[in-house]
């Protein structure tokens, strides 16, 4: 019995040992089945989640490219900042492990952690606001509590939700000291306009993910934003670098150097702003352009908006009117009819002209002076802005000559700017134009053209017949330009501008401290349906000095109030300011004393 006993203990030792090895020679041949499955059948699989523990792929930032002024002064740069934002997730696990914790601390049975089991899935829909730091973290971010809660709640299961963007660092480091479950910082930079409202109109702004809307800002987007590197490393169990796999260079953002000179935008807006609320305009325009390179120097509007908030930017004040709004231009371009007349040989610069009786029909229609003038020079038809004068000079010309002149001197085409949002103005030149029409287009009527296109055609003529196309940037080579007109003949039109602001003169009022000046007044009746309605548009536009033209000077003052409405009234005074303000800065010598002295000594030789 003993004997057979000890035989079952050892059979059933050996059966326990054969088990045993049985059972350890399967698993070791399965661990290698598996092992050779994953290195040999599926090693990418096997790769792939070693990846996901090991590979990381790093962001090489750029800031965006800064914008400056003719001068070096910064226009646009981005400064840093950090936005907040949440991990749903991470916030919903953290929550539900205090509660486990509360759980066991209290020693509560099974029941009582089931109970609390089923609070912490309640605790995905109860408000956060229980705990002090998140009425806290509301606070400092000035954002609802409500509006915190409804965002963690809207999908749990989401790893990223912004609670605010772009917090000062001050801000920033408050909200890390807090310690929340779930927030998390990320360094961002925000786009800021040192120069404010004053240069808001050309450089534009950035959305709050620091891409270009409107402005030199989305004009030159690729350029400013560049392009942001990768490096794609591997690291081990504790974080730490030990291979870097691959790595794309950034491409560094380039800066902008604008042709637009601050010191000269400032006063430009100034005087503008002044006039359109002094005179209870709509909206005015300037633009101020060196006529040597075509580089413009200003360009301001008013209403302007403060890129740096945009909460009252309203579309109407974005917008960019100087290269925008078209209107009538006027008696700002009787200078060009007369041109027109001495470059085609009809007339002399010493001619008169005959205007009696003030008044005269063409094809049914009337072209008209406030009063009769009977004969004139060509001097005093711009100096009293006569419809008549440049009207029969305009009945002497070819009208294909006369439309294709306009059309040479830019109507009807970009400046060149190449800023957005630029119009080419209203100009139909292959049309069929009747003898009254081309009356009208002596003085400004039958062609709607922008601010900056005036601005273009007074380059020229202070460049004496030498067009230009205008530029936003800074030229380190001026364009050669197009000559359209002999010198001769602009330089003798340019003289007669100069009567504009003799006693007699519609700008008789308007004083150029320490410079001569030649220029031109014009008031425009707004187009409506059926005809014209009782709107007007005042222009001011010439160049300074006239002995050797630096700057032309166009300001465009839309829809005045009252009963004072005519260019030279209300354009003028801003355009005299600008215009002397500006020379100044560019230390242009004064010329006006000047030409009395040389007379004088001529005299006494």
């Amino acid at each position: 019995m003993k004997k057979a006993k000890a035989n079952n203990s050892k059979t059933l030792i050996t059966w326990r040992f054969a088990l045993v090895c049985t059972v350890l020679v399967m698993v070791f041949l399965t661990l290698m089945a598996r092992a050779a499955y994953l290195q040999v059948i599926e090693p990418d699989h096997a790769r792939k989640e070693s990846a996901k523990r090991t590979v990381r792929v790093e962001t090489l930032k750029v800031q965006r490219g800064m914008i400056f002024d003719r001068n070096g002064k910064e226009l646009a740069v981005s400064v840093p900042v950090v936005s907040v934002y949440a991990d749903p997730l991470a916030l919903d696990k953290a929550l539900g492990k205090r509660v486990l914790r509360a759980a066991r601390k209290n020693k509560e049975d099974h029941k009582a952690l089931a109970e609390n089991q089923e609070e912490m899935t309640y605790r995905k829909q109860v408000r956060y606001d229980n705990d002090i730091r998140w009425r806290e973290l509301a606070d400092v971010l000035q954002v609802d509590n409500e509006e915190i809660d409804e965002r963690l709640r809207d999908n749990p299961a989401r790893r990223f939700v912004y609670l605010k963007r772009q917090v000062t660092p001050a801000v920033a480091n408050y909200i890390s000291q807090l310690k929340l479950p779930g927030i998390h910082l990320l360094d961002e930079s925000k786009r800021y306009y040192p120069s404010g409202e004053v240069t808001a109109h050309v450089l534009g702004f950035t959305n709050i993910d620091g891409k270009g809307i409107e402005g030199i800002e989305k004009l030159f987007e690729n350029a400013l934003t560049g392009a942001e590197g990768k490096r794609t490393i591997r690291k081990d169990a504790r974080g730490r670098e030990i291979q870097v796999l691959s790595e794309e260079q950034r491409v560094e953002p380039e800066d902008i150097q604008l042709s637009i000179d601050l010191r000269i935008q400032a006063i430009a807006y100034k005087a503008l702003k002044s006039a359109v609320l002094s005179y209870q305009a709509t909206s005015g325009s300037a633009m101020v352009v060196d006529v040597k390179t075509g580089e413009v120097l200003a360009m301001v509007n008013s209403p302007s908006f403060n890129p740096n908030d945009m909460r009252d930017a309203h579309p109407y004040k974005r917008r960019n009117r100087a290269i925008t709004d078209l209107f009538e231009p006027g008696s700002t371009l009787k200078p060009l009819a007369v041109l027109a007349g001495l470059d085609h040989d009809v007339i002399e610069a010493d001619d008169t002209i005959n205007t009696f009786p003030g008044w005269m029909r063409l094809g049914g229609s009337l072209v008209k002076d406030e009063r009769n003038h009977g004969e004139m020079t060509l001097r005093e038809i711009l100096k009293v802005s006569s419809n008549m004068g440049v009207a029969k000079i305009s009945q002497m010309l070819p009208k294909e000559y006369l439309v294709g002149l306009y059309q040479k001197v830019g109507f009807g085409e970009d400046t060149g700017t190449l800023m957005v949002g630029e119009s080419s103005g209203l100009f139909y030149p292959n049309r069929r134009w009747s003898d009254f029409e081309i009356a009208t287009l002596s003085y400004g009527y039958a062609v709607s053209v922008s601010t900056a296109q005036v601005a273009r055609l007074y380059a020229t003529f202070g460049a004496g017949g030498i067009s230009r196309p205008l530029t936003i940037l800074k030229q380190d080579t001026p364009p050669e330009g197009e000559r359209l007109f002999k010198e001769e003949d602009v330089k003798a039109v340019v003289g007669m501008m100069e009567s504009v602001f003799e006693k007699g003169g519609t700008a008789a009022n308007v004083k150029v401290d320490g410079y001569r000046a030649a220029g031109k007044t014009g008031t425009s009746e707004k187009a409506v349906a059926g005809g014209y309605g009782d709107e007007y548009v005042g222009y001011f536009a010439g160049v300074a000095p006239v002995s050797n033209p630096r700057l032309a000077v166009v300001v465009m003052i839309n829809e005045p109030g009252g009963d004072v409405y005519y260019g030279g009234q209300t354009a003028g005074p801003a355009f005299a300011e600008i215009m002397s303000n500006a020379l100044r800065i560019l230390n242009v010598a004064p010329d006006k004393g000047r030409v009395a002295y040389l007379s004088e000594k001529k005299d006494a030789l």
